[in-house]
């Protein structure tokens, strides 16, 4: 992909864990990657995992399946996956059972409550210790017993790398890519302090979802996409579309 006779440059802000095969995926596009992680991933090393009762367990990230097999030999247990990218992480780990919402946090409550039962047991929330969203409230509406394990963290980064300040300095990016809530309030507070807002201007912010483009709203972008749905493939589809 092209723009007025050169190669395209996008920041990708995703964790350095979840962002191996988007930028792949960039790159077979003709897209020069810039990789600036806005959340670095801590795992709890010495966190407990009880799952006795349980019927399920509940992943609403990759990087929560990534704590998980570092801790637990359990494949057996239905792995409830928010998306298909999660999906394909548990299979990797070696999951026998597994489901994808194909979408947000309300998407997977809703594939529990329609395929499952409480009766049956209760659900385990392999988490971080900030969540989006409110898994445990909704199934426990419906009837569920949900708890919540965190077994990582996702720290904040403190500062913008200087090659990522620099790209924007000289107006050498086309796009930034957004995929959390937390992801895009981090940059737009850093992007801000580095003083950041008027380049800006010449740059496309895709986003994941509508609740992603509201965080990324306080900079004045040439454009804000939101995709077809919250996939990487249907971001990677509007940013396709130009």
């Amino acid at each position: 992909m092209e723009e007025k006779g050169k190669k395209l440059r996008v920041l990708v802000t995703r964790p350095k864990e979840d962002s191996a095969a988007l930028q792949q995926e960039l790159r077979k596009r003709g897209i020069e990657v810039l990789l600036d992680p806005m959340l670095v991933i801590q795992r709890m090393e010495d966190a407990a995992i009880d799952l006795e009762g349980a019927q399920g367990l509940l992943f609403t990230s990759s990087n929560g399946i990534r704590a998980f097999e570092k801790l637990s030999a359990e494949r057996g247990l239905p792995a409830w996956c928010v998306g298909d990218e999660t999906a394909r992480t548990a299979r990797a780990a070696d999951f026998t059972d597994v489901r994808s919402a194909a979408g947000d946090v309300d998407a997977l409550a809703n594939d529990v409550i329609a395929h499952s039962q409480p009766v049956n047991g209760r659900m385990v929330h392999i988490a971080g210790s900030v969540s989006a969203g409110d898994l445990a409230g909704a199934l426990r509406a419906a009837g569920f017993s949900v708890d919540r394990i965190p077994l990582y963290e996702a720290v904040p980064a403190t500062l913008l790398g200087e090659d990522t300040k620099n790209a924007f300095r000289q107006g050498l990016l086309g796009a930034v890519l957004f995929f959390s809530p937390r992801t895009a309030a981090t940059f737009v507070s850093l992007a801000k302090a580095a003083g950041l807002d008027d380049a800006c201007r010449t740059v496309d912010a895709y986003c994941l979802s509508a609740g992603v483009a509201q965080r990324v709203g306080d900079l004045p972008w040439r454009r804000i996409v939101i995709a077809a749905e919250p996939t990487r493939a249907a971001l990677l589809a509007a940013l396709d579309q130009g």
